[in-house]
């Protein structure tokens, strides 16, 4: 079974940076996609970034598009969010997803909704102080 463990959250002042961690375990093959997504209070859940396993395709919100960078270490099966010039409205708990790509990466998708994603870890707060 996969398992994601996300960690790397905490609070950080307007202009700092934190780097997320996720770790996969469990993985049974070598194609997937991950996403980072977040849920701030009283608002939905939204996509911040992903990554594909396969070809290192990969993008970002609009909101977060500069700022962020997502990278990845497949031998240590890591997955990290670097998050510079971090502002209040990023503040949420942070939610890295996985899901496996191997029926359909030949076609070169990189997947966005959350809804796509079978494999969750529970999530890390960043919250960001003005």
């Amino acid at each position: 079974e996969v398992q994601l463990q996300a960690s790397g959250g905490g609070l950080v002042q307007r202009g700092g940076s934190l780097t997320l961690s996720c770790v996969a375990s469990g993985l049974m093959f070598d194609d997937y996609d991950i996403g980072w997504f977040r849920q701030a209070p009283g608002k939905e859940r939204e996509g911040v970034s992903w990554l594909s396993s396969s070809n290192g395709v990969k993008d970002y919100a609009h909101s977060v598009k500069g700022r962020f960078t997502i990278s990845s270490d497949n031998g240590k099966k890591t997955v990290y969010l670097q998050m510079d010039n971090l502002e209040p409205e990023d503040t949420a708990v942070y939610y890295c997803a996985l899901t496996y790509t191997i029926w359909t990466v030949s076609l070169g998708l990189l997947y966005k909704d959350a809804d796509d994603y079978n494999y969750w870890g529970h999530g890390t707060l960043v919250t960001v102080s003005s």
